[in-house]
């Protein structure tokens, strides 16, 4: 283990904020950067315990205890070998994932839980930076094609792994750049567009071929011309209908899902022009209190809002784990992102009655569920973030009965295969096109997953990459 006393000795201790007034002057990471005195110190807090839960939080089985005790020694290749075996893509999920292995974590019990996920961020950036692997090389090819439609973290993991065994695999992307809503979905201040290029650049230098603006479906390449063209094809095309509020005045210009307003942010500052639906100098309104919601929080924040309002109709959740989520649950608790520090108005157990306006919304009318008030707020840019439904089935042509579960996404068995769609060119599919919207690990790890069936099947014989989840399968 790392310090078999270090668990008492140190105290949890993630990386410093940059300061709010500098960090809203631009777009990058809000972290200052963590010595390696430091990020060792947390490592060393790893109780090794004789069950480690966090692996089991862990949708990838991360072997944190390892590289934990890595760090600590400061054997930051062994800890990267260790990391990459599992996952993918650090870089991304030591930026992004919400940490359920932390909430797993022994030491959380009665204290603070290690700090996986910055440990995690550290081991795969000096992975990078001190030239370690950072991606497996096929030892031969196999000669059968893949196609993977979708660029997101699914998509992505899957076709690393497939290539990584010889596969030759195509990534159609319908935007015009890879990465899914890693690319325009997240904003620059939590994931600097150029670690995921870094990403992008490494998996074609291991034969990964990516087509952009490549439309799979009604609009572009039929499906059954992929089929054809390949020996199997893999869907990971996300859950990205909006779910809206169905309320007098949601036809107000003005009033916009989510991801439409950080698109067109992220274009933007990937240097686009100006955005088309800029907040700056606007009163706005964010329905939605998740991550989705801090994210437009704080990309407000950088257009220069003159107000920012996020609704939540949930209560406030409570700051310390509740008793009916006991450890090792991934608890509902009260978070404050960075975001959040930067300024806004909250409100919980408020919901959304009426959008009100002359064309363009003026007003959004709010009900307090606690006292029964209702409140009329002056607005004039509101934003939506309330998740998705499912994936856009009817664009790529699957909208059959009986290949959609009741709960609008893709219908799978139990080796990710399409079933009901006959023929003799396998389809696969994973990540939130058949979970539902979740979190970038549970996309990793379904990406990986679908690849080992996927091999399995090609190759007729059980896969030699590991499958680490099934379909629906929980987490702690």
């Amino acid at each position: 283990m790392g310090k078999p006393t270090g668990f008492l000795e140190f105290e949890r201790r993630g990386p410093v904020y940059r300061p709010v007034p500098v960090r809203l002057r631009d777009w990058r990471e809000v972290y200052e950067p963590q010595d390696d005195a430091a990020v060792a110190q947390q490592g060393a807090r790893c109780m090794d315990c004789g069950i480690p839960f966090c692996m089991q939080g862990c949708p990838l089985g991360n072997p944190i205890p390892a590289f934990n005790d890595h760090v600590y020694k400061a054997r930051w290749e062994q800890a990267a070998a260790a990391l990459f075996r599992t996952n993918n893509f650090p870089e991304f999920t030591g930026r992004l994932c919400p940490a359920p292995c932390e909430s797993a974590c022994v030491l959380g019990i009665a204290s603070d839980p290690v700090t996986i996920e910055r440990i995690e961020y550290e081991v795969a950036e000096h992975a990078f930076s001190m030239g370690f692997d950072v991606a497996r090389f096929p030892a031969s090819e196999t000669g059968r094609r893949v196609a993977v439609v979708g660029s997101g973290p699914a998509g992505l993991a899957a076709a690393a792994q497939l290539r990584s065994v010889g596969h030759d695999v195509t990534v159609y992307e319908r935007s015009d750049a890879v990465g899914g809503l890693l690319r325009y979905g997240i904003p620059e201040f939590k994931l600097e567009k150029a670690v995921l290029d870094r990403r992008i650049e490494v998996m074609r230098s291991s034969g990964v071929v990516f087509r952009t603006s490549a439309t799979v479906g009604a609009d572009g390449t039929p499906l059954d011309e992929l089929r054809r063209d390949f020996d199997a094809v893999l869907l990971a095309i996300g859950a990205t209908v909006p779910r809206l509020i169905d309320v007098p005045g949601a036809e107000l210009e003005g009033v916009y899902p989510a991801m439409t307003y950080l698109e067109a942010a992220n274009r933007a500052v990937a240097g686009a022009g100006v955005s088309p639906i800029d907040a700056g100098g606007r009163h706005v309104v964010i329905l939605g209190g998740g991550d989705t919601g801090a994210d437009c929080l704080g990309t407000a924040h950088r257009q220069g809002a003159a107000s920012v309002l996020q609704i939540e109709i949930m209560d406030c959740p409570p700051v310390v784990r509740p008793t009916d989520q006991p450890w090792p649950m991934m608890a509902r608790i009260f978070k404050t992102t960075p975001a959040h520090e930067e300024g806004g108005e909250r409100r919980f157990s408020t919901e959304t009655l009426e959008f009100r306006g002359d064309g363009r919304v003026s007003e959004i009318v709010l009900r307090d569920n606690s006292s029964g008030e209702v409140v009329h707020v002056p607005v004039d840019l509101v934003l939506i973030a309330a998740g998705f439904l499912g994936p856009e089935l009817g664009r790529i042509g699957l909208d059959g009965a009986e290949l959609v579960t009741a709960r609008s996404t893709l219908s799978v068995s139990a080796n990710w295969l399409l079933e009901a769609l006959a023929g003799p060119t396998p389809v696969f599919a994973c990540g939130d096109a058949v979970r539902g919207q979740s979190l970038i690990v549970w996309a990793i790890a379904e990406g990986r997953s679908a690849a080992s069936a996927l091999d399995a099947h090609l190759s007729a014989r059980p896969s030699t990459l590991p499958a680490p989840v099934a379909p629906y399968s929980l987490s702690w």
